[in-house]
C-alpha cells in the first residue's frame, strides 16, 4: 500500500474514519466541512456543507448510507452519504465532541462538552424515532459528572459505551439504564 496525500482541509484534521468495506475514507477538521475520499487513490468525492464551527467527530453507519458529524457550532448532523445532503440537525447546548453509530446502525451516540456551566452529557438516539432524529428528544441523556468525554466507543454490541475522559480516566456505561458500570 502506498501513501496518499489527501487535499481538502484548510485547518488541522480532528478525526478520520474508514467505512466497513475500507473503500471510503472520511475526514473532519477544524474547518467547517467534513470530506469523503476514495481510499484506493485519494480522490475526493465531496464534502458535507452545513457546519459553522470546527468539526470534531465523524462516523459512517454499517451499510455506508448515513454519516454523522459533530461540531463546535453546537450541532450533531446526520447526512445522506450518496447525495451529500444534511438530513437532520440536532441542536445541543454545547459543542459536540464525539459521535458514533452503534454496530446495528439503529442507534447513534454523541457527547457534548462540559462548558458554559453545563455538565458533559452522552446522548443516545434511536434512528427509527422521528422525534429523536429531529432533536426534539433523545432515547437517553447520560450526565457525566467527571471531566469531559474526549473519545467514546460502542462496546458489547449495542448494550454499552466506553468513554475516555480529559483527565485520562475510562468509564463504561450501560445504555439501557444510563448507569456507569465502572471507571
Amino acid at each position: 500500500m502506498r501513501p496518499l496525500m489527501l487535499h481538502g482541509h484548510e485547518r488541522a484534521i480532528t478525526q478520520i474514519k474508514y467505512n466497513r468495506e475500507g473503500d471510503l475514507l472520511f475526514s473532519c477538521a477544524k474547518d467547517h466541512s467534513p470530506n469523503v475520499y476514495y481510499s484506493l487513490n485519494g480522490e475526493r468525492l465531496g464534502n458535507f456543507i452545513g457546519h459553522a464551527g470546527a468539526v470534531w467527530c465523524i462516523d459512517v453507519n454499517w451499510d455506508s448510507t448515513r454519516v454523522i458529524s459533530g461540531a463546535g457550532d453546537n450541532t450533531c448532523r446526520v447526512w445522506d452519504l450518496e447525495r451529500g445532503v444534511n438530513i437532520n440537525t440536532i441542536n445541543t447546548a454545547t459543542a459536540v465532541r464525539t459521535c458514533m453509530y452503534s454496530f446495528s446502525g439503529r442507534m447513534f451516540m454523541y457527547s457534548t462538552d462540559k462548558a458554559m456551566g453545563r455538565f458533559c452529557e452522552i446522548h443516545i438516539v434511536d434512528t427509527a424515532d422521528r422525534r429523536q432524529m429531529e432533536g426534539q428528544d433523545s432515547a437517553m441523556a447520560i450526565p457525566v459528572n467527571q471531566s469531559k468525554v474526549t473519545s467514546a466507543l460502542w462496546w458489547h454490541y449495542d448494550d454499552g459505551i466506553l468513554s475516555a475522559h480529559e483527565d485520562g480516566t475510562l468509564a463504561t456505561w450501560d445504555v439501557k439504564s444510563g448507569m456507569q458500570l465502572n471507571q
